[in-house]
This record gives C-alpha cells, sequence and structure tokens, in this order.
C-alpha cells in the first residue's frame, strides 16, 4: 500500500473547508458545519477524510482551491480543470460505488495506488472490487489534495476511477478523472506550469505517473458503509 501523508483531525479538516469557503458554498454556516463535522470524527486513532457532498459543493469549485505544499497559500498556483472537461461536474459514482446520503460523509483507509501506476482502470476496478477496497470519486480526490496538498507530488499523483459520465445509450464515457501537476504545455498556458489540476485520462491506457486511488470504504452519520 501506498506511504501517504497522515490526514489532520476531522474536526481541523472542517476548519479548513470553513477558511476556504467551501462550507459556505455547501449553504452551512461555520458553526453547523463544524457540529455535522464533530459527529463523524469517530475515535482519534480513526483516520478519516471530510468529504462534502458534490451536488452542494462540485469539483469545479474545490479545484482553484488546490495548491501544491511547496508554496505559501496566498502565493501559489491555483489549481484548476483542463480546458476540454467542461463537463467535469457530470461525472458520477459507479454503480459499484456505494456513497453515504447526506451533505457529509467520511472515507476512511485512503491509498494513493502507487502500485497500479501503469496499470489501465478497466483492468484495475475489477481488482480494487474483489480486494474490498472501493475506487475514490473525483470529489473525494480533489478533498484528499485540500487537506494533505502534498499528496500530489512529481511523478506519484493519482487516478479517480469510481467517477465516470455514463452517456444517453447507457454505455460509459471512455474518460476517467485524475489529479496530477501540470508541465504548463498545451492549452494549460505556461503560467500554469507546476499547478495542480483536475483532468481525464482514456479507462483503457497506462500512465506511469498515476496511480489509482482506493480507499477500505465509507460513513456517513453514525453508521459505517461497507467497502464500496
Amino acid at each position: 500500500m501506498t506511504d501517504r501523508p497522515v490526514l489532520p483531525p476531522v474536526l481541523e479538516q472542517a476548519r479548513r473547508l470553513v477558511a476556504l469557503g467551501v462550507a459556505e458554498r455547501a449553504g452551512f454556516d461555520g458553526d453547523d458545519f463544524l457540529a455535522r463535522a464533530a459527529a463523524l470524527a469517530g475515535p482519534e486513532d480513526d483516520e478519516r477524510l471530510l468529504v462534502v457532498d458534490p451536488t452542494l459543493a462540485p469539483p469545479s469549485a474545490l479545484a482553484p482551491l488546490m495548491r501544491l505544499p511547496a508554496h505559501d497559500v496566498d502565493g501559489a498556483k491555483e489549481g484548476f480543470v483542463v480546458v476540454d472537461m467542461t463537463d467535469v461536474d457530470r461525472f458520477a459514482p459507479l454503480p459499484e460505488v456505494s456513497v453515504p446520503t447526506g451533505p457529509l460523509y467520511v472515507v476512511t483507509g485512503l491509498d494513493r495506488g502507487d502500485d497500479y501506476a501503469n496499470r489501465t482502470p478497466n483492468e484495475t476496478l475489477p481488482e480494487l472490487l474483489a480486494a474490498g477496497r472501493t475506487p475514490l470519486l473525483l470529489h473525494e480526490a480533489i478533498t484528499w489534495a485540500l487537506q494533505t496538498p502534498q499528496v500530489v507530488a512529481p511523478n506519484r499523483c493519482y487516478m479517480a476511477i469510481g467517477s465516470r459520465i455514463r452517456k444517453a445509450d447507457g454505455t460509459l464515457d471512455a474518460r476517467t478523472p485524475a489529479v496530477w501537476i501540470s508541465a504548463g504545455t498545451g492549452r494549460d498556458g505556461a503560467a500554469r506550469k507546476g499547478a495542480p489540476k483536475v483532468g481525464w485520462c482514456w479507462a483503457g491506457n497506462r500512465h506511469t505517473w498515476l496511480g489509482i486511488a482506493s480507499a477500505q470504504g465509507r460513513a456517513g452519520g453514525s453508521a459505517a458503509s461497507s467497502a464500496g
């Protein structure tokens, strides 16, 4: 399993989301948001990522808040969504992925998936599910970067293959979303070199520098969901 930065406690994560304006975007005042987060905190040694329902705080709103750890937040290059991903907020959980209902939930047992680098999403998804794990969703992947920016590292970035777009005919769009660092080439523009970005990869392609992120499970309220 991938070595990864340790997440702050859930309440500390909640305070950061308040400071970033995510709570307000989701329709909460600060005190209410913190109270809801406290109910999801769990035991002190139970590491959890606090996540806001993407209908309240979608990926397009979260991505610009990303920063890389080498910079001070006020001076860092902000994150962005690639220009040919105007439908970023349409990426939704695969049927195999169960998500708790409610405005807030937590994700447990995060893994960046370095061991799955140079593997395709298509071949990796069945392996993750067979191992009792669940692929990360796009809004979860971005939120992880908001809380521990160092998880987005040069040549060690990650895909969120649990999120896909289903086309009108019922088939899946061939793209899978990912979080990585811009090289400042092409339509990204030189000014964005070194900025964290949300982009996409073909589900049948391999990338040596992109792992496939997953989690042990998700929990909402007082009851934890099973993996998936």
